[in-house]
Order: structure tokens, then sequence, then C-alpha cells
């Protein structure tokens, strides 16, 4: 820290008539010549041209650090371009030889008797445009919240790899919150879509990663400045920071949450218990919800409405969730759940007219008997556990080792897999599947999948069935 303390090198901070000023805008107009005079020779016209010309000084740039044999001309250049790239459409000799002419003419290389040679102000305007194009792949590989999460981890590494050695970085801490503010407003904006979307959880996961290692670099960039005389300057940027990140961090904390409640919720049996206290905190949650909780305001429950889940569920139209001048008070609250479980409907007195009632009796063995009993258990049982894509699975094979049936007759998701295996178990317990180890080692085939077994052997178990399933409809 020891150069930083006497002030960072900046350009805006120099004396505008001193030398090393002059010397480095000429590297700047250096730079404008050589751009401008390739587009004059209609070479920027298109992407890939202008891919064909960074690849063409990376080759004078490999030359120069010793990674390839050294150039002698531009034939040998035009030759080395043909045996390195896949290229359908090489420039020319006579392409070749405009570039270098022009790369001569602003003295980024100089052309000796048996050699092509990079200069000094060469090496640093290639390198410079080698990774701005390599900064930019990595940036537009992104999606929209990824490319501000992606270009404010660029300015802490900037800040890093800069203003850590006494040289400006322009800005970057400044630059880096106010991309972390973009991702999170994207993230808001883009949060009903993702909590729809089956396969964004991967996606959640990574934005939150992303915003725990900005939190940590931002705290490693503050620390650095902690020395610096005109420190005081940075607490209101530190408060901004350290604000803007916790939020990011809960918001993605709060999505996660919720999209793993959302999934669980559609794979789990509905009951016809209702608990008031829960109803009654749940409904007060919803109005002001943590950016961590998993609990959904309004806007957020009401439009899975729009997503026809199930059949008929999507209507046409506009709906508009609302919001209580004041919230409801617990009396208020208290007062309606009494009025709906105690509500009997003013109705005529109906006449009951008394009949003989008749008993029948039925004399049943004690085999029968357990038999049904076996079935009232197992009805009960599918009634609280979806068994039929186990079931499909066994119409169509005798058996197959656990993870074959858990991927084959569900998904590869790791929640499908939970069900699968309570479905396998409710199986095992009614005496309609039977499990037991695999005879011999035989190679099992490998499945791509999110989640993977504790142990290597977990999933050899063979299931077999014991009866031919019957159809819902049978």
């Amino acid at each position: 820290m020891e150069k930083m303390d006497s002030g960072l090198i900046s350009v805006f901070h120099s004396t505008e008539s001193a030398p090393e000023i002059m010397q480095s805008m000429k590297d700047i107009s250096s730079l404008a010549g050589v751009l401008s005079d390739l587009g004059a020779h209609n070479f920027f016209q298109t992407p890939s041209e202008i891919l064909r010309f960074l690849r063409l000084i990376q080759l004078l740039n490999e030359e120069a650090l010793g990674l390839d044999e050294p150039i002698e001309n531009e034939e040998m250049i035009y030759y080395r371009y043909r045996n390195r790239y896949d290229d359908l459409e090489p420039p020319s000799k006579k392409r070749v030889v405009q570039i270098i002419n022009v790369l001569v003419k602003y003295n980024w290389i100089s052309k000796q008797t048996r050699k092509i040679k990079m200069r000094d102000v060469g090496k640093r305007m290639m390198d410079a445009l080698i990774r701005l194009a390599n900064d930019s792949l990595a940036y537009y590989m992104n999606d929209d919240i990824g490319k501000s999460l992606f270009q404010a981890r660029r300015d802490a590494e900037i800040s890093e790899a800069y203003d850590d050695n006494g040289i400006s970085g322009g800005n970057k801490i400044t630059s880096m919150i106010r991309n972390v503010e973009d991702a999170i407003s994207l993230l808001k904006e883009r949060e009903l879509e993702m909590l729809a979307d089956r396969n964004a959880l991967p996606q959640l996961e990574i934005i939150h990663q992303l915003m725990k290692d900005l939190e940590i670099k931002l705290e490693d960039r503050f620390r650095q400045f902690q020395t610096v005389e005109d420190s005081l300057v940075l607490t209101d940027l530190m408060q901004k920071g350290t604000s803007v990140l916790a939020e990011g961090t809960n918001l993605s904390i709060g999505m996660i949450n919720k999209y793993v409640k959302f999934s669980n919720m559609q794979k789990t049996p509905l009951t016809s218990t209702i608990q008031p206290e829960k109803v009654r905190s749940f409904i007060s949650k919803m109005f002001d919800p943590p950016l961590d909780s998993d609990i959904p305001n309004a806007h957020q429950l009401l439009s899975f409405l729009e997503q026809n889940q199930y059949e008929e569920e999507a209507l046409d139209g506009l709906w508009i969730p609302i919001k209580f001048a004041a919230p409801l008070s617990s009396v208020a609250i208290d007062e309606a759940i009494g009025f709906l479980e105690t509500y009997e409907p003013v109705a005529d007195p109906l006449v009951e007219e008394e009949e003989e009632t008749v008993y029948l009796s039925e004399e049943v063995s004690e085999d029968e008997l357990e038999e049904l009993m076996g079935e009232s258990n197992w009805l009960l049982t599918k009634n609280m556990i979806d068994t039929s894509s186990i079931e499909a699975f066994f119409e169509k094979q005798e058996q197959a080792p656990v993870e074959q049936v858990i991927v084959e007759a569900t998904t590869d998701q790791w929640s499908d897999a939970i069900n699968a295996l309570t479905a396998i178990s409710a199986l095992i317990s009614n005496k309609k599947v039977s499990v037991f180890p695999e005879d011999e080692k035989k190679v099992r085939k490998v499945y791509e999948k999110e989640w993977e077994w504790m142990k290597d052997g977990d999933g050899s178990d063979i299931i077999k069935r014991r009866q031919r399933f019957q159809s819902d409809e049978k």
C-alpha cells in the first residue's frame, strides 16, 4: 500500500504538458491510426474480418513472447495462419501485406532483413486489443443478470490489478456497485419468470454464488484503502456497497427458497385440515415478506394462476392484486374465521320419515379379510403417494436396478428422485414389488443426473415385480 499512499497514477491528475502524458497520448493516437487505416482498406467490414485481424496480431504476439518460431516475412505469417486456424476464407497474401505495412507505419512492428520484430508500443496495444476481445466474449456468454454480475466481478479484479499497484483503474469500486445494482434490478424484474421456470435453479445458485464472491471482493477492496489519507471519502461508498450486496444476497437466497418451496408444493398431497393460526400468519407475512423469505407476496402467488399448471386453470383477462389501506387487525381476522367456521345457511326444516332399519350379515374368511384390509391399505397409500410412474415402468419391465427405475420412470431432477424413492418404498411395504441385492457385479448404465448416491453401490439393488399391476381404469 506504500504506492497508493502517494496517490494513484492517473492521466487526469498529471500535468498536461508532462512528457509522459504526451507520449501516452501518442500511443492512443497510434491505436486510432491503425484502426482508421485498416478501416480504410475495408478490413473491418464484418466481425469475421476483425477476428482474422486479431488472429494475425496474436501470431505476432506469440512470436514476441518466445512461444513460436521467429517470423521472417509476411509470407511466413500467411502460411502460419493457414496452418494454425481452421478458416474457410483465410486472408490473402495481399491482405496480410497490407496489415503488416500499416503496423510498420505506426511503429507497432519493425521489418528487419530477416525478421519482423514487435516494438514495445505494439506489444502493449495488441495486448489491449486481445484483452478487450476476450473480456467482451466472456461478457456476452452470460444472460442479462449474469452480464452485470460478470462486469462487477471484472471491476473488482481490475481494481486488484491496477489500484493495488498504484495505477488508477478508473473508479472501479463505484462501477462495481452500480453493476450489482443493475443486476438486482433485473433480478427483481425477472423474479416471476425464474420462479415459473423449472430449470432456473442452477442459474439462481450461480447468481447467489456471484453475490457472495462480490461481497468478499468488495470487503477486500475497502480494506486496501484503509491506510489512504482521504479514506473518509469512501465512507458513504462503503455503506452503499455493503447495503447493495446485502440486498442482492438476501434476494438470491429468497428466490432459491421460494423456488424450492414452489417445486415441493406441486408434488405435495393436499390435506383437508385447515389450521387457522397458520393461515392467519401466512396472510400477515404476505404483505411485506423479507427478501430472504420463502413466503411469496400476493403478486407472485396470483401470477401462478396464469401459468396453467393445472388444466383449465389459466384465465384470459386481467387480474390486479390489491393491498388494503391498513393491515387487518387480529380481532377482525379472528371474527372472520369464526364466522366462516360457525356459518350455517338458513333452510327449510327437513321432514324425516322413519324407516325400519334392516341389517344384513355377511361372513368372510380370515384370508379374505386380510386381503381386503391389504387392498384398503394399498388404496389409502395410493391416495397419499403418487406411484403411477413406477407402476407404469414395471408394466413394461420385470425387474431393474434402483437407479434405472428412478431415472427412466421419472426424470434426472433431484426432487423427482425423492418422490420416486417414496413411491418405491410404498410399493415394497405393500408387497407389490420386492428388493434384493444384485447377484453379480455387472456393468450398470451410467445416467446423467443432478444428484448422486451417498455410496456407489446404493443404486445397484434389484427391484422385482411380484405381481402385474392393474390400471385405475380396470
